[in-house]
């Protein structure tokens, strides 16, 4: 399984969007700093992920977020509530 995820950086509330094989292990490296574009950024929580079965449909999709284009606005605003909650 191939996951595309948003965390929410519990220091600067900013979204970073990334792709995974494995989620939790995903999430513990950003949050131990593993990632050298997310360290000075952690804590993270995980906000919102989806589950594809093909890693290329997982590609595609972490790369149309990225555009901050359409289906970055689309996602946000289904998330809107969430991300509230968790900056609350």
């Amino acid at each position: 399984m191939h996951y595309v995820y948003v965390l929410c950086s519990s220091k600067d509330e900013n979204l970073y969007i990334g792709r995974t094989n494995n989620l939790r292990r995903r999430l513990a490296e950003h949050n131990a700093g593993v990632s050298f574009a997310t360290a000075p950024r952690r804590p993270f929580t995980l906000t919102y992920y989806e589950a594809y079965a093909g890693e290329s449909d997982a590609i595609h999709r972490e790369k149309s977020l990225k555009l901050r284009g359409q289906a970055r606005k689309h996602l946000m605003t289904r998330l809107s509530e969430s991300l509230r909650q968790v900056r609350s």
